[in-house]
């Protein structure tokens, strides 16, 4: 009775209301998909550099981990597909000490990227980023001491740990600077140039 109401305000066919509507329902859902589909592609491409020969500590992980919170929010897919990606690539590469450590400091950069999920800026993409990087390094290295039995497990040993680290960590923050710049602005990029994979992107008349 509603949409016959409206109809008739309209002075349209409710069957021609309805199709109308279902057309951009459909649109709207083929954008989401599109600009999906766009996000996990980046997301993996990502991952797949780590196969490319690269400086030690200067992978895509952190800033894939950031992109994917950032660009994909509180969903679960946010967690399944940064981690997804970072074991197909483990797959290739074998597995390591301290694995567990690593999966655990990707999650909680995804977590940091919420933190821009609402508001990007240069500014806030590079606190994030290096808030990403100290994680990383921190949790990382904190496993390296514990299970590597390179140290003593005294707070001497865990020192020594982090010390005999600080070198990888400006790799670490560069290439976590770097590779954030490449997909936070790659995509800003296509958004642009490709209004389907805006947010919220309105459907365009046929």
């Amino acid at each position: 009775m509603g949409g016959t109401l409206i109809a008739d305000v309209l002075g349209a066919d409710p069957a021609g209301c309805q199709i109308g509507a279902l057309r951009i329902m459909q649109a709207v859902m083929t954008a989401n998909h599109a600009r999906l589909l766009a996000i996990l592609i980046a997301i993996v491409g990502a991952a797949a550099l780590r196969l490319v020969p690269h400086p030690p500590n200067f992978t895509p992980i952190g800033a894939m981990a950031l992109f994917s919170g950032a660009y994909l929010g509180r969903r679960s897919v946010a967690f399944i597909a940064p981690l997804a990606a970072l074991l197909l690539s483990d797959l290739f590469l074998g597995f390591y000490h301290g694995m567990a450590f690593v999966y655990a400091t990707t999650a909680l950069v995804v977590a940091i990227g919420w933190w821009l999920s609402t508001r990007r800026s240069s500014l806030r993409i590079v606190a994030a980023s290096l808030a990403g990087s100290v994680t990383f390094f921190a949790l990382t290295n904190f496993g390296m001491w514990l299970f590597s039995g390179f140290y003593p497990l005294t707070p001497a040993g865990l020192a020594a740990c982090y010390v005999a680290a600080i070198p990888f960590f400006q790799n670490t923050v560069v290439g976590d600077l770097f590779y954030a710049g490449v997909l936070f602005g790659g995509f800003a990029l296509l958004e642009r140039a490709i209004p389907a994979l805006r947010q919220g992107a309105e459907p365009q008349p046929a």
